[in-house]
């Protein structure tokens, strides 16, 4: 039902999205207000290619993919999965939309069941779809193994027995078992070392080459994001502040948080300018009303404007029409960036 649509359009598309989490008192848990995790986020990701998504711990990126999977209901926006509306299915359309976009998990050992060997866990969706037994379901998973780059005797150990990147391998199998579309990477390789996160990283690369998969990608890493994505997105406080090529918003970002993040990479490089204001403490701000720009408390180039009016993500003059950012003074930002400034 999910293949008859055009294979131009995009696999997703997400409008205007926003979720609010209700915000309770007293041992009744009585409601008093509520704290906006998401406000107002729009995006699409075509067939075969990823969208990277940056920002700080707390600004809402695990609620869009959990929202995206209808793990947490929205409250406002619209979620389009193959043209079919995520938020008003049900029954079987829905298992369809989930059979089609699975999830990789930050923490590869909270995701896998300690009961379960390797096998059964990424027998399990074969199992569930096709009412397979174990046995019935082996020559298939076997394929899966080889694919992630594990071999068949990993199939009766438990994931105490495997190591970390194991473990997210297990985990990579268990959402291709599927035969998705659509794969929503939660920050993938924060819980493994460098040298697992290449491997993991190239897998996750030579699986879109080979099978044409479509990522949402969320990392904290600009260097990881840029490394596997084709577009950006970056995020604070549950807003995107800025959106683009990757390499463009790696090389020329247009928005003073997304300058702070990349200038907030350690650097071995002395005679590197670095830019004199940090990224600034969010903590405690998302019950507070929003007012005007959500940086603007950070931002060295605010204003009256910036303080009471919210800026509109739209596209640069000139040839960046496609690198969007909202920010009022976002060419003034450039000019100043342009210079440097040592710390």
């Amino acid at each position: 039902m999910i293949d008859r649509y055009d294979a131009t359009s995009p696999l997703l598309t997400v409008d205007d999205l926003s979720v609010d989490y209700p915000q309770t008192c007293g041992v009744l848990r009585r409601r008093v207000g509520q704290i906006p995790a998401v406000d107002g986020v729009s995006f699409s990701i075509p067939r075969g290619r990823t969208l990277g998504l940056v920002g700080e711990s707390g600004c809402g990126k695990t609620t869009i993919a959990r929202a995206l999977l209808k793990l947490v209901e929205p409250s406002r926006g619209r979620i389009y999965f193959d043209k079919i509306d995520v938020l008003r299915a049900r029954g079987p359309v829905l298992r369809e939309i989930r059979r089609h976009m699975q999830m990789i998990f930050q923490d590869p050992f909270d995701s896998l069941n300690p009961r379960m060997t390797a096998g059964e866990i990424v027998a399990e969706p074969l199992r569930i779809r096709e009412k397979q037994t174990l046995r019935k379901c082996r020559g298939d998973i076997i394929p899966l193994f080889e694919q992630v780059g594990l071999q068949e005797a990993h199939l009766g150990r438990y994931p105490h027995e495997l190591s970390g990147g194991q473990r997210q391998r297990i985990g990579i199998a268990r959402a291709l078992a599927s035969r998705p579309k659509l794969l929503v990477c939660d920050e993938p390789v924060s819980a493994l070392d460098v040298s697992v996160q290449a491997q993991i990283l190239n897998l996750l690369v030579d699986l879109q080459a080979t099978q044409g998969l479509s990522y949402l990608f969320i990392a904290h890493d600009l260097a990881v994001v840029r490394h596997v994505s084709h577009r950006v997105a970056v995020m604070y406080l549950g807003r995107i502040v800025e959106m683009g090529p990757a390499d463009s918003v790696c090389r020329t970002p247009k928005h003073p948080y997304t300058f702070a993040l990349l200038e907030a990479v350690p650097t071995v490089d002395s005679n590197r300018r670095r830019w004199r204001h940090g990224v600034g403490d969010a903590s405690g701000e998302r019950s507070a009303p929003a007012t005007g720009c959500a940086y603007h408390p950070h931002c060295r180039f605010a204003t009256d404007l910036c303080r009471d009016s919210v800026p509109r993500l739209e596209g640069m003059t000139g040839r960046d029409l496609d690198h969007r950012v909202a920010c009022h003074h976002a060419d003034l930002v450039q000019i100043e960036m342009r210079r440097g400034e040592p710390c």
